[in-house]
């Protein structure tokens, strides 16, 4: 089974256990987690999160309570990746650094958004589907587009 070393809250449900890796992480109450997924170490999500499927949610990214990740979300944490390093050797974890990413309470991530690293959607922000979002999100705003940019206040 690929739920390795998880920290899960009550009445949590993971579907299709089978067809998820999630490892290292921590999950709330009443989180609800479809197939197709990863979520990795170190990540933290709070309660009442519904996360759709096929999304990726990768080291450094922290969602707060009564938050919904559409289907196929991408989140990024390193805005330079390599393979190797200059000398040719294949990079390891202690070769690159985790840049951080926050989703504040109540925000909606549309489905096939991307979420560049280092920023902080805020609290009941909606990010439109397809949306690239490279900055941080105010609270209580739409944002959609590629680059995602304000459509309207809350």
């Amino acid at each position: 089974m690929p739920i390795n070393n998880v920290k899960l809250g009550k009445n949590t449900k993971i579907f299709h256990e089978t067809l998820v890796n999630i490892y290292g992480c921590e999950l709330g109450d009443n989180v609800t987690v479809g197939p197709f997924i990863e979520i990795q170490k170190g990540v933290k999500i709070g309660n009442n999160v519904k996360v759709q499927s096929h999304s990726f949610i990768c080291e450094g990214v922290t969602i707060e309570d009564d938050c919904f990740i559409g289907h196929s979300v991408i989140f990024i944490n390193d805005k330079y990746p390599k393979s190797v390093n200059a000398d040719g050797t294949k990079q390891s974890d202690g070769d690159w650094k985790v840049i951080p990413t926050l989703i504040k309470k109540g925000a909606s991530l549309g489905s096939g958004s991307i979420i560049m690293c280092g920023i902080t959607i805020g609290e009941n922000s909606v990010i439109g589907a397809g949306a690239v979002v490279t900055k941080d999100v105010p609270a209580n705003t739409v944002v959609a587009g590629v680059p995602a940019r304000l459509i309207r206040n809350l």
